[in-house]
């Protein structure tokens, strides 16, 4: 196998808080084999000197919707199969090219992402990011996510359980359910509770015998308390988590994507194109969205970096601007990496592979012209850099 020197960086890892300068490491078969600094080792097959430049992770986002529009109010539900695919892979692309090299999915049409992931197991699909499918998500009669083609709809405990067998069935590896209602749903709201806790805990228990995570869109009361009963291993976007709530969390090991994007950018944008409910929605919960999330990381909350990609005006181009709302949460710039490098990684139950730059891992990085812990918006480079298993995709 060749084997390739990358040298001449400041290397953030994604691990530490701070940077080493004149770093170098090793890629050999798509994986780090050796690191250090200063003195260059030989032996090596081929050289990139990557010019004082700054190296980081590659970013993980544990909340994408591939097969919806962020150009519609709705997310475009009602597209064919053929349409949705053929977003979705460009969507995958658009990630890469933005710093994402690990996806995981909450929730897809068709199951077009597991069919997208066999293709990629198959190599059919090449040039996009490792990718974690859920299929459809587990939806109520009535409730959020109940379009055509996007849910299973789950009315009982034994519904519960034989969807989330048929989803496993298919190839889901992380099983989303619908606690609350949501933001883009007519006639239902955050405070609304929607899947019941037993519902739930079914689905909870079918996953975990699988030893498959399961998530919760939850955004208000009683939902999130219901989703914690219920055992969920993630809560999802959580605007109005309670300090009791953090303490279970942090007692339990439960992770919060909190999304912050998805929810800033639609009153940002909205105004004139989206419906104004849709709007109201978000602009009720922002005041209280960041005094939550700000007591939720001091109590010690585990948070990851999900974005929500595919809600109105929220591009797939996107994860990069998620760093600079974590950091208005109270976190330093290393910090609020580390939801993506160390947090994400673990919730995805792929850290002995991905995350962060340390030997025998993936070299799944981006190159960036500025220092990303001094300034949290420079990860938003158009033009940056961008290797998959140590090969340059953009």
């Amino acid at each position: 196998m060749t084997k390739t020197l990358f040298h001449n960086f400041t290397l953030f890892d994604g691990k530490s808080t701070e940077n080493e300068s004149d770093a170098w490491f090793v890629v050999e078969d798509g994986k780090l084999v050796d690191r250090g600094t200063g003195h260059t080792p030989s032996g090596t097959d081929e050289e990139v000197n990557l010019k004082g430049q700054f190296v980081m992770p590659g970013f993980l986002n544990v909340h994408s919707h591939l097969t919806s529009r962020p150009d519609t109010f709705d997310g475009g539900f009602g597209m064919s199969e053929t349409e949705s695919a053929v977003l979705a892979q460009q969507h995958l692309r658009q990630l890469l090219k933005s710093g994402v090299t690990y996806v995981r999915e909450c929730g897809d049409s068709y199951d077009v992402d597991i069919k997208l992931k066999k293709m990629m197991k198959n190599g059919l699909l090449k040039h996009v990011p490792e990718l974690q499918p859920s299929g459809r998500a587990m939806s109520m009669t009535g409730g959020h996510g109940d379009a055509p083609h996007a849910a299973y709809l789950t009315d009982s405990p034994d519904e519960m359980r034989k969807a989330v067998r048929t989803a496993l069935k298919n190839g889901a590896r992380v099983i989303k359910m619908m606690a609350t209602g949501g933001v883009m749903t007519p006639g239902d709201f955050m405070a609304d509770p929607q899947l019941s806790i037993e519902e739930m805990r079914t689905g909870v228990v079918e996953a975990h015998h699988k030893g498959i995570r399961a998530s919760a869109h939850a955004e208000g009361n009683p939902g999130i308390q219901n989703a914690l009963d219920a055992g969920m291993d993630s809560i999802e976007h959580g605007f109005y988590v309670t300090e009791k709530e953090c303490q279970q969390m942090v007692k339990n090991g439960t992770f919060l994507t909190p999304t912050l994007i998805a929810e800033m950018n639609i009153p940002k944008y909205g105004h004139g194109v989206l419906p104004e409910w849709e709007i109201k929605k978000c602009e009720d919960a922002l005041d209280d969205t960041y005094r939550n999330f700000k007591r939720a990381f001091k109590l010690g909350v585990k948070f990851t970096c999900g974005t929500d990609a595919g809600t109105p005006f929220n591009g797939f181009d996107k994860t990069p601007e998620e760093f600079e709302y974590l950091t208005k949460v109270g976190m330093t710039p290393a910090e609020a990496y580390q939801c993506s490098s160390l947090n994400s990684a673990t919730l995805c139950d792929v850290a002995e592979d991905h995350g962060t730059l340390e030997v025998g891992k993936f070299a799944d990085f981006q190159v960036l012209k500025a220092d990303p812990l001094q300034d949290v918006t420079v990860v938003q480079q158009v033009d940056k850099q961008v290797y998959l298993k140590g090969k340059r995709e953009f």
